[in-house]
């Protein structure tokens, strides 16, 4: 198996995101996996659904993302819902520490890909929780969109 271009792409959404936060600014991160854990979700075995990003000394990690275990893997596999550090340059880092500490701001998981050269990426946003109110516009939205494009 060479080791170009993935012939498949490979994008996990999260659904839920967009309908529960305003998304303000989105950053794209790499991911510290266990080769189990790659292979994984090369086969689109992975859910970021329930995800969220927190720091811990310093660095970024995302807790809750759930990797199915390889079915090839023996013993050894990986912990499925284990905490995986984020890699984000030290510029993006310290924005983001800084932009948490306003009230009402978090770090949610939007994305989960392959990228061109074969690397597992997150795209994650700084999002502000939506009130109920919110949410209802945006069902709203949604239905207008859907009722004029027919």
């Amino acid at each position: 198996m060479s080791k170009g271009k993935a012939s498949s792409t490979i994008s996990i959404k999260n659904r839920k995101a967009e309908f529960e936060y305003f998304l303000l600014t989105k950053y794209t991160a790499g991911l510290v996996l266990t080769g189990t854990e790659i292979k994984s979700i090369r086969a689109g075995k992975a859910n970021v659904q329930d995800a969220y990003c927190s720091f811990v000394n310093g660095e970024l990690w995302i807790h809750n993302m759930h990797i199915s275990e390889y079915a090839n893997g023996s013993y050894n596999n990986h912990e499925t819902k284990r905490d995986r550090k984020l890699l984000l340059n030290k510029r993006e880092i310290k924005k983001l520490l800084i932009k948490l500490n306003e009230r009402g701001l978090t770090i949610i998981p939007t994305l989960l890909y392959i990228n061109e050269n074969g690397y597992a990426k997150l795209d994650v946003a700084l999002a502000r929780g939506k009130k109920k109110y919110d949410k209802r516009e945006s069902i709203k939205e949604k239905d207008n969109r859907l009722h004029y494009d027919h």
